[in-house]
């Protein structure tokens, strides 16, 4: 990576931050046994590595809405995207789309 591309340290912080904050509510949506079988990271596939069902897809929409406000649409994201591209998206592409997003005030605690 070089100097021009490289990722600025605060955005790396708060890349970790969120991935750690996506992974706990990863859990909250589809249980603690996910941990058991397999470790989220940011190169964890929802439908592959997780099989997120759509009903899990909706739960995890609204945990992010509570935790996130209205800056983050979940659901938003999804209708952009062809559907190969929501089969095979990763964790990381979601924490990606969230530390993009603008600051503002969280929606509160999950």
């Amino acid at each position: 990576m070089t100097a021009e591309t490289a990722v600025p340290p605060t955005a790396a912080y708060a890349a970790d931050a969120v991935l750690t904050e996506v992974v706990g509510l990863l859990v909250e949506v589809v249980g603690d046994e996910i941990l058991i079988a397999t470790e989220i990271d940011r190169d964890s596939s929802f439908n592959e590595d997780l099989a997120v069902e759509s009903i899990e897809f909706v739960a995890l929409a609204e945990k992010l809405e509570a935790r996130y406000g209205a800056r983050v649409d979940f659901m938003a994201f999804l209708s952009e995207m062809e559907m190969d591209e929501i089969l095979t998206m990763t964790v990381g592409t979601l924490v990606d789309y969230i530390a993009a997003q603008p600051a503002g005030e969280p929606g509160g605690e999950v």
